[in-house]
């Protein structure tokens, strides 16, 4: 399982990567992707969509069952990756380069873990 050490993650299994003027891109992680299997649909939330901290702000369909996104992040959708809608198996693919979405006007965030710690938190839900 790769963690990237510049991103953040949540328990909810996203990686967060912030960027210099304020807004963050939100994506799957590799052990989430790992756990669904082969992501064959996605279902994203629509640009300027104000969302909470847990929200579920979409989900992604697999060979296995179907999971929702949250959102780590309180704020606006800015940007979505439109990209996934016709090639959602990037996710599994390339998790780290394939973001979900992009959240902006950033009021609050969840509990954000480091790539150890939620290393250390994946081994414990296995």
């Amino acid at each position: 399982m790769q963690t990237p050490n510049e991103l953040l993650y949540a328990a909810s299994h996203e990686w967060i990567l912030f960027a210099d003027d304020g807004s963050a891109k939100v994506g799957l992680t590799d052990f989430a992707q790992h756990a669904l299997g082969d992501i064959v649909f996605v279902n994203l939330p629509e640009v300027g969509t104000r969302v909470a901290v847990g929200e579920s702000v979409g989900d992604v369909e697999s060979v296995k069952a179907v999971s929702d996104i949250y959102s780590p992040l309180a704020g606006v959708i800015v940007a979505v990756n439109e990209a996934l809608m016709d090639a959602p198996e990037s996710l599994n693919g390339d998790p780290y380069g394939a973001w979900l979405f992009e959240v902006g006007e950033i009021e609050g965030k969840a509990e954000l873990l480091s790539a150890v710690a939620y290393d250390a938190f994946c081994e414990e839900a296995k």
